[in-house]
């Protein structure tokens, strides 16, 4: 099988070249399992974007049927990825390939939301999993698990979650 465009072929090459030098290396990092899981997730879209499959058979043909789609998908794995680092949605326009007009209105038409709105929303998610899985008898706290997510306002990390997930952040430690 051949790629779908030369400009996929090429996002699939980096793709592969990427993920071979973050495994190749010494990074404990890589060990940890959302580090994995993002690896995972961003072959699999590289793989689904430049190779056909049969929901692209009845595609428009040529690359600009799918640069944006893609964006997208580099964009969110980015975010997937460094979610728990500091990101600036330069950081994430220069992760997705495109300008950062192109790259709001792609997010606005493929996901239905911003790419910063996707940060946070990604950064509420993994704070609520964390406070799920915490033990409030050995220390931890909603703050301290809301700071390390990027939440400085408590009131409203608090009105989010429980916005998101029907109870307060501190129900949901306790629970």
């Amino acid at each position: 099988m051949s790629p779908i465009s030369a400009a996929l072929g090429r996002h699939w090459a980096h793709t592969i070249g990427y993920l071979h030098s973050l495994f190749a290396g010494d990074d404990p990092a890589v060990a940890h399992p959302l580090v994995r899981s993002a690896a995972l997730d961003t072959v699999t879209a590289a793989l689904l974007a430049a190779f056909p499959t049969s929901t692209t058979a009845g595609a428009p043909d040529g690359p600009a049927a799918y640069a944006l789609p893609a964006a997208v998908r580099r964009a969110v794995d980015f975010i997937d990825a460094h979610a728990d680092q500091p990101l600036a949605l330069d950081d994430i326009v220069r992760a997705a390939g495109i300008g950062p007009r192109a790259l709001q209105e792609a997010f606005r038409r493929h996901k239905g939301t911003t790419p910063t709105a996707y940060l946070r929303d990604t950064r509420l998610e993994r704070a609520h999993r964390e406070l799920q899985a915490a033990d409030p008898t050995s220390g931890a706290t909603v703050a301290a698990v809301a700071a390390r997510w990027g939440f400085t306002h408590r009131g409203r990390f608090a009105a989010a979650h429980q916005q998101v997930y029907g109870r307060s952040p501190l129900e949901t430690l306790l629970s």
